[in-house]
């Protein structure tokens, strides 16, 4: 039987505008943490992540987390083709469908943090993989529960993730599965999947808004916080 990889399926970086996390000290994080497979999932934007497989290639996943027109968050993994934000939810689905992306759904019920009615979510079910049943900023246990009743209602599969946007967040909530390299095999093996789930403090988000005020007041020096770690990369290439 293949060794089981630990897998951080919900991470931000500073390519996120609440997030102050270098694309280094996060994969440097993952090394510290034993995370074998890290998708980085940045708000409506792959630039991190794609600069983050060029770092780490056989570590990175390149994601996406997409606010819909609707106000929910599409949580998409093996994405090719970056999606804006504010699409309406069927057009950012189709899209990530015909591009072979696994979907699943960013803490569905939290609607502190754009949560989805129930509507809402047997509207996009055909296009679904899964949705996220814990989320470890998702402050009350019973919207996880939710989650995972729904996804139990409907044959959904249920990832989990650290939803990290601090350093220290990075690999609090993990699932344990067998190797996969791209979406058809995530779906092969999701189901084989087990979490290990660590619930986030309350501060964490609060904690949040201040990654949201640097970024919105030091913008020329969090744009080359972003570039330096890349270019240093790429002398260590030469």
């Amino acid at each position: 039987m293949k060794e089981l990889q630990k897998v951080e399926f919900h991470c931000h970086t500073i390519y996120s505008d609440d997030s102050m996390s270098t694309l280094k000290d996060v994969l440097k994080k993952c090394e510290e943490r034993g995370v074998d497979r890290l998708a980085i999932t940045d708000h409506n934007t792959i630039r991190g992540a794609l600069r983050a497989k060029e770092m780490d290639p056989e570590r990175v996943i390149i994601g996406e987390e997409i606010l819909t027109a609707e106000g929910g968050e599409i949580l998409a993994w093996f994405v090719k083709e970056e999606l804006p934000g504010n699409l309406p939810a069927l057009e950012a689905m189709q899209r990530l469908k015909e591009q072979g992306a696994y979907i699943s759904l960013s803490h569905p019920f939290d609607f502190s943090r754009h949560g989805w009615t129930r509507a809402q979510l047997e509207s996009v079910l055909p296009y679904l993989d899964a949705v996220e049943v814990f989320n470890s900023r998702t402050l009350s246990p019973e919207l996880n529960k939710r989650a995972a009743r729904f996804a139990a209602e409907h044959e959904l599969a249920g990832t989990v993730g650290s939803d990290a946007h601090l350093l220290m967040e990075v690999g609090r909530t993990t699932m344990s599965l067998p190797p996969f390299n791209n979406a058809a095999e995530l779906r092969e093996v999701i189901l084989q999947g087990e979490p290990q789930l660590k619930q986030a403090p309350f501060w964490i988000r609060p904690a949040t808004h201040l990654a949201i005020f640097r970024q919105k007041i030091e913008p020329e020096a969090v744009s080359r916080k972003r570039e330096a770690a890349w270019e240093a990369f790429l002398a260590s290439k030469v």
